[in-house]
């Protein structure tokens, strides 16, 4: 038998700290002799410590023995914990920052200084990595010193005027101690060393200035692996001009063996053109495409990658057709004019601060766009005071030239449709898509346009779509354990950037492709923690289920039922004068106790006999008679679990008169019967356990959060509270029905 080292012949007296003694506390432990007084309790600990679980035992020893000064032993205990894990290959070390602190130690005791001492071990040992792993590794030695100190604070002071400590509080101070301690050490080298090896790694070039034919400016920047042959790039085009964020987004792709390469929207940057939002994209995204295939560096392929606006601009890049552009990676993705600024015609608050954030100057305007209170009073101001939509601006106080012109195009017009692509211009796109979005993300719609478009016109076409319990951001954040109040589920737990990259290397470079990318469509079954894959949109039900919106015999009880009511209606009145509710808000979470009542009317369904799952997009159509010339209509669709919580599982939002088509209002006739058509909605994707029931909400939209439709037949941006008139009736026939998709 082979001899252990002996740091493992730990005598398991104790399992864990169930019968472990108290350790005595040295003088001067909450004060200035703090750093002489914690490798003696680091001891005191150490000579106390027993624990059965090897992983743990080391973990916590290593951290000991560096406090007590036994660098040496503190970097074998490290190197066991390393080999007992096996982590996968492509992982960074464990605990490199504090293997590299250590050895820095042990050679400042030679009379080295410590700060060259620490930046020669950090750049043997990091130089070791490959680029990948090293971009890994480098966040283990970042950290926030404030949060750190404030965990150190806590421990001291827990401590304070106690003579002894049990063993587990003593190893958690000192462990807060080393922590605290080694950080403060190398932090303030950190950056430096970390330039030093960038530098090392990759050829970098932040001052590209891209010009278009037409003479504008694109302020770019490039990062490539060095020492490496013509390579594909990755390109992201944003208008979120922060050079800290591009840096990481460029770096990340020439890590991954690609020509990293971010540029900004004209005007933003280094560059002094006119900021525009959405108008120039396409034309200038084409511009640096055409670009980076003329370099030297370049093998001619370009891939696009990015979400939100990033995401539109792939799109608007490939209305022009650039040569070079071979695939894009478009992650919760706005369509203008289809979702944003408004959906369905409605023109949405949120978007009002977003021009000033990005135009305002040639970076972000962080300060006023996070005035959060700023924004809520517009809402309330406006909302409460009764005045047109259009005089926001005049409310607020400041000028915004950009959501003005925005109102001047209420309908899909050709100032929209000349920022992406329209028709029969999909057909041609014959490059592979990867599509993400999450069932909570805004811009679900935007992303599913371009899907339904592009397989519209080309039936064949390569775009694979993923879809999960995610939200706006998640693909920068990374996936949460919980989303606006709901738990994401294991399987869900995805990282999608490492998708993505995995997708380009199956594209670029002949890897195998994703695996979870079986089908065009995957998608995650809320409840179930699985994956489902499929052909289309409409292959992932294997049937619907029509439900009618009925009305119960009482107030309150109106049901979901598999047969109408003939002649039944339910009448729906809203009075656009009344406003005291100018200071409500919408629920933060997608679970919640109760629905909020600005949803307008309920239907309920019967509890569910079994598991039920929905999964795909649902449609229906709403019949009604209106004494208006229009309205603003929203269906949101939930699960009521036994537990009684509701979850948020789709919404819908449609100006009536802009139903049948979105390019031209058709205005409703008053009095006479109405037929709109529920479509191109979003996805669902929930197996509902027995007990659960579906609820619909269904009503015209009055809140403070989004444009105001009086019905009078004007501009809704024009009217002020003197056209609501009469309060707005609905008369819901029971012949309005949803079908919902299940399998």
């Amino acid at each position: 038998m082979k001899r252990l080292p002996g740091l493992l012949l730990a005598l398991f007296a104790w399992p864990a700290f169930a019968q472990a003694p108290d350790v005595r506390v040295p003088e001067g432990l909450n004060g200035e002799g703090i750093d002489r007084a914690m490798p003696v309790l680091a001891r005191e600990a150490m000579a106390a410590y027993r624990e059965d679980d090897r992983q743990r035992y080391l973990g916590n020893l290593f951290r000991l023995q560096m406090v007590a000064g036994q660098y040496a032993q503190a970097i074998e205990s490290v190197d066991t914990i390393r080999a007992l894990r096996n982590d996968a290959p492509g992982q960074p070390p464990l605990y490199l920052q504090y293997e590299v602190y250590a050895r820095a130690k042990e050679q400042a005791r030679r009379g080295i200084p410590f700060a060259q001492a620490w930046l020669e071990a950090f750049a043997r040992r990091f130089g070791e990595l490959d680029d990948k792993v090293a971009l890994q590794a480098e966040f283990g030695f970042g950290g926030g010193l404030p949060r750190m100190r404030g965990e150190l604070d806590a421990a001291l002071a827990k401590a304070a005027g106690r003579k002894r400590l049990p063993l587990a509080e003593a190893i958690d101070l000192v462990r807060a101690y080393q922590v605290h301690a080694t950080y403060s050490a190398f932090l303030p080298l950190f950056d430096a060393a970390l330039k030093d090896d960038d530098a090392r790694r990759y050829t970098i070039d932040r001052e590209t200035m891209v010009r278009t034919p037409d003479g504008a400016g694109i302020s770019t920047l490039v990062v490539r692996p060095a020492k490496s042959g013509p390579l594909p790039a990755l390109l992201t085009f944003t208008i979120y001009a922060n050079d800290d964020w591009a840096w990481a987004d460029a770096k990340k792709m020439a890590a991954h063996g690609y020509a990293g390469v971010v540029a900004y929207t004209r005007g933003k940057g280094r560059s002094t053109d006119a900021i525009v939002p959405f108008e120039h994209d396409g034309a200038d995204a084409a511009a640096v495409i055409d670009w980076i295939a003329r370099q030297p560096w370049s093998d001619g392929r370009v891939g696009m990658y990015g979400g939100s606006y990033s995401g539109f601009t792939q799109w608007a890049a490939l209305k022009h057709r650039p040569k070079a552009l071979k695939a894009i990676a478009a992650s919760a993705t706005t369509a203008p004019g289809i979702d944003v600024p408004m959906e369905g015609g409605i023109f949405l608050n949120f978007m009002y601060p977003w021009p000033l954030y990005t135009t305002s100057n040639r970076l972000l305007d962080d300060a006023r766009y996070g005035d959060a209170q700023r924004w809520a009073r517009l809402n309330r101001d406006w909302y409460a005071g009764g005045r047109a939509y259009r005089g926001l601006p005049a409310i607020d106080g400041d000028a915004n030239p950009v959501f003005a012109k925005w109102l001047q195009h209420p309908g899909y017009d050709a100032y929209w449709q000349a920022m992406i692509p329209q028709g029969e211009e999909f057909a041609g796109f014959d490059i592979p898509v990867l599509a993400t979005t999450g069932y909570f993300d805004g811009a679900q719609i935007g992303t599913l346009h371009y899907f339904r478009e592009h397989l519209r016109h080309r039936p064949e076409a390569d775009h694979t779509l993923v879809i999960g319990p995610y939200e706006h951001y998640t693909m920068q954040t990374g996936v949460l354990p919980a989303v606006q109040g709901y738990d994401v589920e294991p399987s869900a737990r995805i990282d999608l950037q490492a998708l993505r990259l995995d997708w380009f290397d199956h594209v670029f470079k002949g890897k195998p492709k994703p695996a979870l990318l079986a089908d065009r469509v995957n998608w995650q079954v809320m409840g179930a923690d699985s994956w489902r894959h499929a052909p289309t949109l409409e292959a992932m039900a294997t049937r619907t289920q029509r439900l009618y919106l009925v009305p119960g015999d009482t107030a309150g009880s109106n049901a979901l039922s598999a047969q109408p009511k003939p002649k039944a209606e339910i009448v729906q009145r809203i009075d656009f004068t009344e406003r005291s509710d100018a200071a409500w808000t919408q629920p933060p979470n997608v679970v919640n106790k109760m629905l909020d009542p600005h949803l307008g009317l309920v239907f309920v369904g019967e509890p569910m006999q079994g598991d039920t799952e929905l999964s795909g997009p649902f449609s229906g159509v709403l019949e009604f008679t209106a004494n208006k010339r229009d309205a603003d209509l929203a269906i949101g669709i939930y699960e009521l679990n036994a537990a009684g919580e509701y979850l948020d599982l789709a919404f819908w939002l449609q100006r009536a008169s802009y139903n049948a088509d979105r390019r031209e209002r058709r205005l409703l006739q008053a009095g006479k019967p109405q037929r709109i058509v529920v479509k191109d909605t979003r996805l669902l994707g929930r197996k509902l356990a027995a007990g659960s029931r579906i609820v619909v909400a269904v009503g015209a939209i009055k809140q403070p959060d989004r444009q105001l439709n009086l019905g009078s037949g004007k501009n809704p941006a024009d009217e002020t509270i003197a056209d609501a008139g009469a309060p707005l009736e609905i008369r819901w026939n029971s012949s309005s029905y949803l079908d919902l998709p299940l399998r």
